[in-house]
């Protein structure tokens, strides 16, 4: 390996050589390189080299190479100055480009299924023309036919940089035939003809044989009627006398332009529609491919326009009428919300009623809680754009309608039977988003004793509402709504898991902090589910809550008492041993002999049920290094080795 680096090292040398004698670089820095790639090339040698290895030392030698560029156009231009001919070329200025060539084709040998060190190389050889894009695109297409990128690519480069539509076209059409079901191969396909066609047509124009384009401008029809307008600013000299002249010859001259402009749109949507059809014969079941071809085609002034779009809309309905993301499209597409806003009422008012009209005939359709939540993000869309949600209090105008429409949607939705959790908080926030508090506490209590009764959200939904009206008119709340609260909590809480229910704890503990008949009860009910839940906790821990609460208002002694009874349950998660232990950690550290020796105890139950988590047994032994004994840390760290099936990631710690 040793011979083979050195052999490559001593290739290099007329390449210092040029390097120095230019003045381009010193021969400290030459040793600097040649010291660099020593190491990337010993690194290549290796039994099995990352690709992270040739990525480094591409980068490397771009690096250096953009560096000796530079340097050369410096010491040109001092040549220059001093009235000296330009640096011709030399070996050098050709080393560095061939040495990334040859890592790039090392690398890909390796790494013949990396398809982006494949695009890698081929952005280098466009970038740096080196003439060896056409044999490595070659290669790309032999190793990864089943790739429609790799197609795309190599029919793009034919197309844009030979000029070559002939055989950019043979690659797409081979490309389909390996990939037929590829959406992006027919939809690119598809734009490459297109834009072809646009190119023909932009060079008649250019030739003055044609006028237009096959794309849709907005600026065309107003250019048109400014150039009518003032068509004696465009009066010939001699318009008088060749008047009759002029004007048959502008008549001719117009219809064969008409003809002209026909054909091609003619052709234009032959090529469609061609296209359109292998497409949904390819891939008959993609709603999203009919979306991008009936985009291309709203982008494009081809003839028979109307009746192609209207042929591509009865075809998605009819195949994908039972889907909501269709209608939703369909829907949105009648009303553009992004041109709308920017529009007048007069304008939007109509679209907004054609989307609800196709909602509608939807609901007929596709009578699903998903479509129904289509429609609610549209109509709310209207309401209130994306910036301003939560701020709906003023609507005027048309807005009034839409949120009674919404309302009635919701309402729709619960009468069917298709109410979801979603909708249904939807529906309530839209209540509060309107300051109908009355309203939403009514509605959400309907909700929680029907279908939903389990329904963690509308729940959470339902307290904080409660807790609103509650509070509303007095900060001292009265024993009556004290009860019906705590009523309500237990009547979910006892129901529902406790990984479940995280914020319905929190609010509930918050709550009746300050009161402690009811916070006992809350305790006790916390104590039965994580007894009914097995005592362990998956990413919340209730446990540590509740001793955390208990903390702050009792002190230390009475959340002893209760981490106690927490942790006398089957399996306590680890969440509640770390948080107990943490809480005699704290105040061991302030020099409470009772609580090292508690820390100590929780350690040791806590590792009866986990004794293969190595992080409680790294912060046990933290622990007795820094509060405790040398011989009890020894001891700690020799039974760590011994009990850990795996010790590596416990010895390797460095704070150990």
């Amino acid at each position: 390996m040793a011979d083979v680096v050195q052999y490559k090292l001593e290739r290099m040398v007329d390449e210092f050589e040029d390097l120095e004698q230019r003045g381009l670089f010193t021969r400290r820095e030459i040793a600097e390189i040649v010291k660099q790639r020593r190491k990337f090339e010993y690194r290549l040698k290796r039994p099995s080299p990352l690709k992270q290895d040739f990525l480094t030392y591409i980068e490397y030698e771009t690096q250096l190479d953009t560096l000796r560029m530079l340097r050369k156009k410096s010491v040109a231009r001092e040549l220059m100055k001093q009235g000296n001919k330009n640096l011709k070329k030399s070996k050098s200025d050709v080393a560095g480009l061939i040495r990334i060539i040859d890592i790039y084709e090392l690398a890909l040998k390796r790494f013949k299924g990396d398809i982006d060190l494949w695009f890698r190389y081929l952005e280098f050889c466009r970038q740096r023309k080196n003439g060896r894009m056409k044999k490595t695109l070659a290669k790309l297409v032999r190793f990864h036919p089943k790739v429609p990128g790799v197609w795309i690519y190599a029919a793009a480069w034919e197309f844009d940089h030979n000029l070559n539509v002939v055989a950019a076209r043979a690659l797409m059409q081979e490309g389909l035939r390996v990939c037929p079901t590829s959406e992006d191969l027919w939809v690119e396909y598809l734009r490459m003809e297109l834009t072809y066609l646009n190119k023909l047509k932009a060079r008649k124009v250019a030739l003055g044989e044609d006028e237009g384009t096959l794309t849709r401008d907005p600026r065309t029809a107003d250019e048109k009627q400014w150039k009518d307008e003032n068509k004696e600013l465009f009066m010939t000299l001699d318009e008088k006398e060749d008047k009759d002249v002029a004007n048959n010859e502008a008549n001719i001259g117009l219809d064969e332009s008409k003809k002209n402009q026909e054909l091609f749109a003619e052709h234009g949507m032959n090529i469609f529609r061609t296209v359109y059809g292998g497409a949904i014969e390819a891939v008959p079941s993609s709603l999203n491919l009919r979306k991008r071809f009936f985009e291309i085609l709203e982008g494009t002034d081809l003839s028979h326009y109307e009746d192609m779009c209207e042929e591509i809309l009865n075809d998605m309905k009819r195949d994908f009428s039972t889907e909501p993301e269709f209608w939703d499209w369909l829907a949105r597409h009648e009303c553009n919300l992004e041109i709308g806003r920017e529009s007048s009422q007069e304008i939007m008012v109509p679209q907004v009623q054609k989307a609800i009209q196709v909602y509608e005939e939807a609901l007929k359709s596709v009578p699903s809680g998903t479509m129904f939540s289509l429609y609610a993000n549209f109509l709310m869309g209207i309401i209130a754009p994306i910036e301003d949600k939560t701020n709906i209090t003023g609507p005027s105008g048309h807005a009034i309608n839409y949120i009674s429409h919404l309302l009635s949607v919701y309402e729709k939705a619960e009468s069917m039977g298709i109410i979801t959790d979603d909708h249904a908080c939807k529906h309530v926030s839209l209540h509060l988003q309107l300051r109908q508090l009355d309203e939403a506490r009514k509605l959400v209590a309907k909700l929680c004793s029907g279908k939903l009764a389990e329904s963690v959200q509308l729940w959470e939904l339902r307290i904080t509402i409660e807790i609103k009206c509650i509070t509303k008119n007095s900060l001292s709340p009265s024993d009556t709504d004290l009860l019906s609260l705590f009523e309500l909590l237990r009547q979910i809480l006892t129901k529902i898991p406790v990984s479940e229910s995280e914020n319905l704890w929190l609010k509930a503990l918050k709550f009746y902090a300050s009161h402690r008949q009811y916070f006992d009860k809350l305790v006790e009910i916390s104590i039965v589910s994580l007894a009914r839940d097995g005592g362990s906790e998956n990413g919340f821990s209730l446990s540590s809550a509740v001793v955390s609460f208990i903390l702050q208002k009792d002190g230390i002694h009475k959340a002893r008492d209760i981490y106690k009874r927490f942790l006398a349950l089957p399996h306590p998660g680890l969440a509640s041993y770390r948080n107990c232990i943490e809480l005699e950690t704290n105040l061991a550290s302030t020099g409470d002999k009772n609580s090292l020796i508690n820390a100590r105890k929780l350690y040791e139950a806590a590792l009866a049920t986990y004794e293969q988590n190595v992080g409680l047994w790294q912060d046990y032994y933290r622990l007795e290094t820094k509060m405790g004994t040398s011989e009890k840390a020894t001891a700690v760290y020799c039974r760590a080795k011994r009990t850990l099936e795996d010790a590596t990631e416990f010895i390797a710690s460095p704070d150990l």
